[in-house]
């Protein structure tokens, strides 16, 4: 079977299997959830932007937001045969990409999208297995469907495997 490579924008998601690869490129505070069933080898990755779709006006977009991003990468897998229980949960992102004076909770979107998005995972009883998160730094992800690996490639700071 052919690798199919499934580029993933902001406030976007994908979902693939076997063979299949998720790419998300330029997560700074936005944070990439990757989500994978072992058992039938199916993984999805949602871009998420802001933490909670309750706290701003556009609506349309579900993918935008951690709490209902993951809600929808989960109903998305188990449309193709992936079940809830099974699924594990790798993280990427979240950076602080500027420096502000003050401590403003409204500014450390970085840090509120990575406590939104296991805020999200854990209502849904979805384990999170390893993450890249936080720092200062932007961030490429590839998540490889077959074994639910994840590399994440970073600005200045080097090549991981989570």
């Amino acid at each position: 079977m052919k690798q199919a490579v499934l580029q993933v924008g902001m406030a976007q998601y994908a979902v693939g299997h076997a063979e299949d690869m998720l790419r998300t490129l330029g997560l700074g505070s936005c944070v990439g959830i990757c989500l994978h069933d072992p058992l039938l080898h199916i993984g999805g990755l949602v871009h998420i932007m802001l933490p909670e779709m309750a706290l701003y006006q556009d609506k349309a977009n579900e993918a935008k937001y951690a709490d209902t991003g993951v809600r929808l990468l989960v109903r998305e897998m188990e449309r193709i045969g992936a079940s809830s229980v099974r699924l594990r949960a790798k993280l990427a992102g979240g950076a602080q990409m500027f420096a502000f004076s003050g401590q403003s909770e409204v500014m450390r979107i970085g840090e509120r999208n990575v406590a939104a998005s296991h805020k999200a995972l854990q209502e849904l009883r979805i384990p999170v297995i390893a993450e890249h998160t936080g720092g200062n730094f932007g961030r490429t992800i590839e998540f490889f469907c077959k074994g639910g690996a994840l590399e994440v490639r970073t600005i200045g700071q080097g090549t991981f495997s989570i």
